[in-house]
């Protein structure tokens, strides 16, 4: 059963991300909240820019562009960064290696950020694989959910980062382990520490059973915001305690569970 708009907007979550790859983005305009980030899922499931400008006229928008793929490269081939519609704004990530090819993958990526937020001061710059570069930019910092996010803001703040953090999160609102597991288990299952840990060739959706829904069931909690929206709204409060500006959720059952 999906919950209400209502409801999600109950957990404190500030903003949401959609994939174009799973769901039709203009579906942005239903959700209850002011600020949506596209994720990047290569060239043939990015939006058109009608359908952007479109949204940006009801919402702020924010499209993820990797710095290192053609198209989008401030040091190289910016082509696609021409065609993004006034009023769309960046979320600046080194890109997914899945989405590059093998020449992207070779690229800097530290002066590709530092030229982008020149550009854009603007632009949150996605920290993943790049802490220390994305950090370098002095921009709105944003992160992946993890086991050490809390402790990570909290340093953060402590060594006189006064920026903006924003945290992404995969997010199921509900507490039924199959249905978590279903949503987010694959996900899970890829995150580093998460993979050393669980036995080899083991399932990682609902199927996963032993050692494996152990380990993917504790780590869901870690790397993912999932529970009833009551136990969500404290996992966020914790967040923000921590000194998160912004909590943004993926709505990994789709697009309707956040309508």
């Amino acid at each position: 059963m999906l919950t209400t708009g209502k409801a999600v907007v109950n957990t404190g979550i500030d903003a949401a991300a959609l994939k174009p790859a799973e769901c039709d983005v203009s579906r942005a305009r239903d959700l209850p909240f002011e600020t949506v980030t596209i994720d990047y899922e290569g060239r043939e499931h990015l939006p058109d820019a009608e359908t952007l400008a479109d949204l940006a006229r009801h919402k702020e928008v924010r499209l993820t562009t990797p710095v290192r793929a053609e198209g989008y490269d401030p040091l190289g081939d910016d082509s696609l960064s021409g065609e993004i519609p006034e009023g769309v704004r960046r979320v600046a990530v080194a890109g997914h290696p899945a989405y590059l090819t093998d020449d992207e993958r070779r690229k800097a990526v530290a002066p590709r950020l530092g030229a982008v937020v020149e550009r854009d001061p603007d632009t949150w710059v996605g920290t993943e694989g790049v802490e220390r570069a994305a950090l370098a930019t002095g921009a709105t910092q944003f992160e992946l959910l993890s086991r050490s996010t809390d402790r990570d803001v909290r340093g953060l703040r402590a060594a006189g980062f006064d920026g903006e953090i924003a945290i992404y999160a995969p997010t199921v609102l509900t507490d039924d382990g199959d249905t978590v597991l279903d949503a987010v288990g694959a996900y899970i299952g890829r995150r580093g520490p998460v993979a050393r840990a669980l036995p080899e060739g083991a399932a990682t959706d609902a199927t996963a059973t032993g050692r494996a829904r152990e380990v993917l069931s504790a780590a869901s909690k870690d790397y993912a915001l999932v529970g009833t929206p009551g136990e969500v709204a404290e996992r966020v409060d914790a967040l923000k305690q921590a000194g998160a500006d912004t909590v943004v959720g993926y709505p990994a059952r789709g697009v309707e569970e956040f309508c």
